[in-house]
């Protein structure tokens, strides 16, 4: 199942010409269940404001719902969804593409460091081969992802995650530039101890007891970043995910 539609509307040679190529876009992505999304608020917050910032117009999240509703008409259940929005002319596009449903990994996750922040990082923008070819390699070198960190090496976010720790029973999360990810946003909404924000440094880490991977597809273990090993610690595991699973799901 593959499915894209722009503006309402099948897409065509003609409507797909810009989206192809053009770099200047921004875009959510969400998990689809029952027809049904979680924080679908904060997802259209976040295509508001990056469509204010990048193009300065208004984004019409009502014809945003309309268009998602239209994308997944009666057949489609369960489904990974992503909206984009372009500026082809004076005014605003949609795109939607609808796919097959994603997981998070099943197995915890080895990351490796790479000295690379991606531009604008509050936005989730197109133009993203730099984090994605840093994941290609440090997956041929046997990780299972790259980390980001700064030149001063200061933790910022995964490729396509943010990344957060466990110091005793508090979650701490990198102040740093990065996304504010849906993800970790509803499960900081919900966790019973407020967690904390702090700047974290490579030669920080061993002071944690335990790390994280979180985006649309869910939450998932690390193991180690480069040679430090992290304990996967299922009840903490189990804690945050009691916390996202408390999130109710939202039709658009």
């Amino acid at each position: 199942m593959t499915r894209i539609e722009i503006d309402g509307r099948p897409a065509t040679t003609d409507t797909l010409a810009h989206p192809a190529t053009s770099t200047t876009g921004n875009f959510t992505a969400v998990q689809v269940r029952d027809r049904k999304v979680r924080g679908l608020d904060l997802h259209l917050v976040r295509l508001r404001a990056a469509s204010r910032e990048m193009f300065d117009r208004d984004l019409d999240t009502d014809l945003v719902l309309a268009h998602v509703r239209h994308a997944l008409s009666d057949d489609v259940v369960d489904a990974s969804l992503r909206v984009y929005v372009f500026q082809p002319e004076d005014e605003l596009s949609i795109m939607v593409t609808v796919n097959p449903p994603g997981e998070p990994p099943s197995t915890p996750q080895r990351l490796r460091s790479v000295p690379y922040t991606r531009p604008f990082p509050h936005l989730k923008h197109l133009g993203g081969f730099a984090q994605a070819h840093h994941a290609t390699l440090a997956r041929r070198d046997g990780y299972d992802d790259a980390l980001l960190v700064t030149p001063e090496g200061l933790v910022t976010e995964g490729t396509t995650t943010n990344i957060g720790f466990f110091q005793g029973d508090t979650v701490v999360w990198p102040d740093a530039p990065l996304l504010l990810g849906v993800t970790m946003q509803l499960i900081n909404a919900a966790l019973p101890t407020p967690p904390r924000l702090a700047e974290i440094h490579l030669e920080d880490l061993p002071q944690f007891d335990a790390a994280f991977l979180t985006n649309a597809r869910g939450i998932v273990p690390v193991s180690a970043v480069d040679d430090l090993e992290f304990p996967v610690d299922q009840h903490r595991h189990k804690k945050l995910a009691d916390a996202y699973n408390t999130t109710p799901w939202t039709s658009p």
